[in-house]
């Protein structure tokens, strides 16, 4: 089991970065990757034809906020990317070409009165803002002055756009405060959702706000030295009641994307049991980790060295991973946020004893 960052690398071309979704969206590609096996091209349409009776579709209803912002330190332009609100009602956000700002400093914005105080200064570009405006108003400053934080690898050299707007949000969003979309879900539509509904498995959300912190690289050499930024979760009593009652009467829950399964396993205890959960996360799974709470794992295809990679490694197997990614990129899947997805089981969880590899 290794610790390095460089073994999580792979080559990627860029012209597999997907720059917009499929459309339809259940027409993106689905590779199937079982644990043992061949690998199996499908596309999303197909997705319901791996459900059974009793198994639950567990997905993220986060919906994005616009959390990109200019601003202004006297002449100076600050880049800001809201993270996640903070229970004073402050923010914790990152800062770009802010060298010189400090506590104390006010920031303005070139279309909106309103103002902004800097708390506090992080290392690595955080720091903890104050708005003038809270509330309804804070959502009408947002409008005026906030564009979607799309990722860096999706260009828009002007800025996203109208269609962005509506790319960039799944079909479950429902309440809102991520900064990215949890983009498993992207691929979903009213028919799909039909489809799933026909065969007897059931459906819920619960929400976590993705923050800024997602699309920050592992600087470190080791991963064991990486720090994963805080995000807020929240799965209600009624659906961690409706998830242990899955599991105990022999259902599967499949985890619509790696945000709905770092929540699900914050709130598993070493049983699998999940808990009403209400707070912040920050859990990093990397290999070694023993799943608690999933049986089944849909995501996109993630970044080279990204903690999202180390994730699915650490769900389905390293060697696993990285034949599966190494047959995407020879058959020309799409990467990324926009792009295709993939369908992984489980590995190592509590429910089931550890191979010899994964003991040693």
């Amino acid at each position: 089991m290794s610790n390095r960052t460089e073994d999580f690398d792979f080559h990627l071309p860029d012209a597999l970065i997907a720059q917009e979704p499929a459309r339809p969206r259940e027409s993106a590609r689905l590779l199937d990757v079982p644990l043992h096996g061949a690998f199996s091209d499908k596309r999303m349409s197909d997705f319901p034809g791996f459900l059974k009776p009793g198994d639950l579709l567990v997905a993220n209803d986060t919906r994005v906020i616009r959390a990109s912002i200019q601003a202004c330190r006297g002449e100076a332009r600050i880049g800001i990317t809201l993270d996640r609100i903070l229970p004073d009602t402050s923010w914790h956000v990152l800062l770009r070409n802010a060298r010189r700002v400090k506590a104390g400093d006010t920031l303005t914005f070139p279309t909106s009165a309103h103002t902004a105080t800097v708390l506090a200064r992080e290392e690595g570009g955080g720091a903890i803002l104050r708005f003038s405006a809270e509330g309804s108003d804070f959502d009408t400053f947002l409008s005026e002055a906030g564009t979607l934080a799309l990722p860096p690898y999706i260009h828009r050299p002007d800025g996203p756009t109208e269609q962005d707007a509506h790319d960039y949000a799944t079909i479950f969003a429902q309440h809102k405060g991520a900064v990215a979309a949890p983009t498993a879900g992207l691929h979903f539509t009213p028919a799909l959702l039909s489809d799933i509904d026909a065969t007897g498995a059931g459906r819920c959300t619960l929400t976590l706000h993705v923050g800024a912190g997602t699309f920050l690289p592992v600087r470190s050499d080791d991963i064991s030295s990486h720090h994963m930024h805080a995000e807020h979760g929240i799965i209600t009593p009624g659906t961690a009641e409706r998830i242990n009652a899955t599991r105990q009467a022999g259902g599967r829950i499949i985890a619509v994307g790696t945000t709905s399964l770092r929540l699900l396993e914050s709130a598993a205890d070493e049983h699998g049991v999940v808990h009403p959960f209400n707070q912040e996360t920050s859990i990093f799974i990397r290999p070694g980790y023993r799943f608690r709470a999933a049986d089944m794992l849909l995501t996109n295809f993630h970044l080279p060295r990204s903690t999202l990679f180390m994730l699915v490694s650490a769900f389905a197997g390293h060697e696993r991973m990285r034949q599966a990614y190494a047959h995407a990129v020879e058959t020309g899947y799409r990467f990324y946020s926009y792009g295709d997805a993939c369908l992984l089981r489980c590995a190592s969880s509590v429910h089931t004893a550890p191979s010899p590899a994964q003991s040693s």
